[in-house]
């Protein structure tokens, strides 16, 4: 297995470990920039390399929460069931705007599109609440690893989904009692999650699930939650 070519990435994935993040401090304050592939490796990661992700809980108004399964050409946690949309904002200007989250939204929008294929006129920033932020780390193998400040945000809205293959192999809307089962079977190694769909799940979700129609009482702007 190569750090630099690992084989089972597709060329668009391939292509995609160029893209530059944004590194940031244990505060979420911008230190600057780095690929997204030396933000994946564990190697620096122990150097505390951080950078800033955001991970979307997409519901709809059956109050089901979307959760799809990682393809298998995935850098990171490749055929794990995961949260709705999982990413990061770029560095540049329309991704740093830092008022209102402005800017992880927009990134937000334009990995929906991506990824799942929700039309542009479905959805806007307005659609999106920035709920709170979390902070973790994880190995997904030897050479490769997550450590992310992640920006949690929530939708409550009816889309059309058309996932790109390359992206997602599935998905589908789970109730919460749904959603208990597959992490009850992840825990007896019947099922694989990744370890932010737990954290969200296990530190929020099943928190917000009741009180969806008044969910912006959980809002936490200025909060990191250390996992």
């Amino acid at each position: 297995m190569s750090e630099v070519h690992p084989d089972w990435l597709s060329e668009h994935q391939l292509q995609r470990l160029k893209e530059m993040l944004v590194v940031v401090d244990e505060d979420d304050k911008v230190l600057g920039e780095d690929t997204k592939r030396n933000c994946h490796l564990n190697k620096n990661i122990e150097k505390r390399l951080l950078h800033r992700a955001f991970s979307v809980v997409l519901f709809n108004t059956e109050k089901k929460v979307l959760i799809q399964t990682r393809s298998d050409i995935k850098l990171t946690f490749p055929g794990h069931f995961s949260d709705s949309c999982c990413s990061h904002p770029l560095y540049n200007p329309a991704e740093l705007e830092e008022k209102d989250a402005l800017g992880v939204k927009r990134a937000v929008l334009r990995r929906l599109q991506a990824e799942l294929g929700i039309p542009q006129e479905q959805l806007s920033t307005e659609d999106i609440v920035f709920m709170t932020r979390y902070h973790y780390k994880a190995k997904s193998d030897q050479i490769w690893g997550e450590h992310e400040i992640c920006y949690l945000l929530l939708v409550k809205k009816n889309v059309t989904i058309h996932p790109d293959p390359g992206e997602v192999d599935s998905c589908c809307y789970l109730a919460q009692e749904e959603l208990e089962e597959l992490l009850e079977k992840a825990a007896r190694g019947e099922a694989r999650v990744t370890p932010w769909l737990r954290i969200i799940a296990e530190r929020f979700l099943y928190k917000w699930w009741p009180h969806l129609d008044e969910v912006t009482q959980f809002v936490e702007l200025h909060k990191i939650h250390r996992v």
